[in-house]
């Protein structure tokens, strides 16, 4: 049997909020067996339990925000990549303010986190979402054209391709693809940084937000160049980034798909629409398990390999 998987022991981190600025800790914790992942704001009177789900996400402006009622929590892509490469399925998440850490602007200490916690098998199957036609959502012509699409793959793939005429930008790779059964998403997704320019930095920070960013959790490019001593992690690490925002945003779904996802100029608000569409259709998904995991798509069932 393919199994659900939660954490061994909780681990902890503090840091700051990307756009509130705000310090705020984190406690990672196991979950018993179809949990699945939950978030609770331990810092209001009464704690607030917020379950992830396509529905439960309430906001898409620069990050995927979930809520229950008037709590929230804002940018949990970063942190639900990170399971969605570990195959994480069960998890509590105690959070002491309404944003999860920016910390260093990827996943990758996200990962270092639920891999140091211990990554421990559980005894219930592991169920899936596996796409049985194709679903996609577009959004504006010509230059503003963007478009999301899921369709069936026997295992979960991700292309991705952006499109921002920027000098530093276009330099770089402008397309990828990541498989999940043939790469490593610790090696070739996680370390990918969030990414941003100076104006928009400026014109955010004038709006109150961005106030937790900075050079040393994000990529910072000027009207030419990377402002950043150190450069760049990878040579396409801009659109990396873009697919592991994409792995976090479709995490959301509460399971793991079995999917081909390709998308053009996606962000996190198409991202939840292709969720919702694809939900909306009774016919274009199914949930299934593994009870012989050798029939499993490949990279699911190995543990993720450690740095």
């Amino acid at each position: 049997m393919l199994q659900q998987r939660t954490l061994k022991s909780l681990t902890k981190a503090v840091g700051v909020g990307l756009h509130s600025g705000q310090r705020v800790e984190l406690t990672l914790r196991p979950a018993a067996p179809d949990t699945g992942i939950v978030f609770r704001r331990v810092d209001l009177p009464q704690p607030v339990d917020i379950v992830i789900s396509a529905e439960a996400v309430t906001d898409t402006r620069l990050a995927s925000t979930i809520s229950s009622g008037s709590a929230k929590v804002h940018t949990v892509e970063h942190l639900m990549s990170a399971c969605a490469g570990l195959g994480i399925d069960n998890l509590h998440i105690d959070i002491t303010a309404e944003e999860v850490p920016i910390l260093d602007g990827s996943a990758s200490s996200f990962v270092f986190l639920l891999q140091s916690a211990g990554i421990e098998l559980q005894s219930a199957p592991k169920r899936f979402i596996r796409v049985l036609k194709p679903v996609e959502v577009r959004e504006g012509q010509g230059a503003t054209e963007k478009w999301a699409r899921l369709s069936p793959y026997n295992g979960y793939k991700l292309g991705f391709e952006i499109d921002f005429d920027h000098p530093a930008v276009d330099s770089t790779g402008q397309r990828v693809e990541f498989d999940l059964g043939t790469g490593s998403y610790t090696r070739d997704i996680a370390r990918a940084r969030t990414f941003g320019f100076t104006k928009d930095v400026e014109m955010m920070r004038a709006n109150g937000l961005a106030l937790g960013g900075g050079l040393d959790n994000a990529i910072v490019m000027d009207d030419y160049r990377v402002l950043n001593t150190d450069g760049l992690r990878y040579n396409d690490e801009f659109v990396k980034h873009k697919i592991l925002d994409a792995m976090g945003d479709l995490y959301l779904l509460g399971r793991p798909l079995l999917a081909a996802y390709s998308a053009f100029r996606s962000g996190h608000a198409l991202n939840n629409k292709l969720l919702r569409e694809l939900l909306s259709h009774a016919d274009a998904y199914e949930v299934v398990t593994f009870e012989d995991e050798k029939k499993a798509p490949q990279g699911f069932a190995q543990l993720a390999r450690a740095w």
